[in-house]
């Protein structure tokens, strides 16, 4: 075996179950496209089908979750515009540079994360809870909140 050869990432070795969907690789374009959700209807998920959210406390694209809100709540990072599918729409996705240097997708003027929470695609766990601060809530293909109370 050549000893120039990069070393891998295995599959699985991340121990948060949505960090390794909610950031893209180096290099990588994150995918945002839509989902049913059952009560919550048809919501944004990343291209492995895991819930996204917007947190209330962004007030604009700039992100205001570091540290260990966004080991929680990881943001959905790309490198360029994320690639768009289902209902979820273009025009309404965007990105903006987080306080780390890295790129964090942003739809409809939201930056937007996953949840550490959710251990599978379809899950909603994060819907309507107030961590650091605020409260998170799924999205829907018009990067509106969906809020069921």
């Amino acid at each position: 075996m050549s000893s120039s050869t990069a070393p891998s990432t295995a599959p699985g070795q991340n121990t948060s179950p949505y960090a390794s969907a909610s950031t893209a690789p180096t290099g990588g374009q994150a995918v945002v496209k839509t989902a049913s959700a059952g009560k919550l209807g048809t919501i944004l998920v990343d291209g492995k089908g895991r819930t996204l959210y917007l947190f209330e406390a962004d007030k604009s694209t700039t992100s205001t979750c570091n540290g260990a809100c966004a080991a929680a709540w990881p943001p959905l990072l790309t490198s360029g515009a994320p690639s768009i599918g289902g209902s979820a729409k273009s025009s309404l996705s965007g990105t903006s540079k987080r306080s780390d240097g890295t790129t964090q997708v942003t739809y409809h003027g939201h930056p937007v994360y996953g949840y550490a929470g959710d251990a599978k695609p379809g899950d909603t766990n994060g819907q309507a809870l107030k961590q650091f601060g605020a409260e998170w809530y799924v999205l829907d293909a018009a990067g509106d909140k969906v809020d069921m109370s």
